[in-house]
């Protein structure tokens, strides 16, 4: 039996209790060890949702990887769970958030998912400028399937929603 053979992952990542910027950065430096080949610098964003809450930290990470859409789901559950998540309330304050917008086939081909527990590409990322923002700073070119390029659907937002995404540059 073959491995899932090598994805590239893109993932959001949030944090908005505790030392959030100490949090990211475990969380980056974790992910280096799993084939981190970029990631943004970090966004102080407004929270999104309808629950009273402190700004977050935000940051896109690209990682490439012998794992499938569900490992790096898993992955992602790792993190948090490292961090000291917890899923008491929807869209509410959380110490880290790892959401996967996009996973690739190593041909290139994006993978689709509607299952519950995995969704792919993410349902909302075209509609988040603090995916949006992060993640065409690391690439310009990026597109998020079914939607089409990052920097149109970026450019489509509100401009107050994309003028929230303030670059934060305490991260040394």
């Amino acid at each position: 039996m073959t491995g899932p053979g090598r994805t590239r992952v893109v993932l959001s990542l949030g944090a908005n209790l505790g030392d959030r910027a100490a949090t990211l950065r475990a969380a980056l430096t974790e992910l280096a060890g799993d084939g981190l080949v970029a990631r943004s610098t970090l966004y102080e964003t407004p929270p999104w949702g309808p629950v009273e809450q402190p700004p977050y930290l935000n940051a896109v990470a690209v990682v490439v990887g012998e794992r499938d859409a569900a490992g790096w789901l898993a992955r992602a559950h790792e993190l948090e769970d490292a961090a000291g998540r917890t899923r008491d309330v929807r869209f509410g304050p959380r110490t880290l958030d790892v959401d996967l917008v996009t996973v690739t086939a190593a041909d290139g081909t994006p993978v689709l998912s509607d299952a519950p527990e995995l969704t792919l590409p993410h349902p909302r990322a075209h509609e988040r400028a603090f995916v949006l923002v992060p993640w065409l700073s690391l690439d310009p070119r990026a597109v998020l399937p079914g939607h089409g390029p990052v920097a149109d659907l970026l450019a489509a937002l509100p401009p107050e929603d994309v003028a929230g995404v303030v670059g934060w540059d305490h991260l040394a």
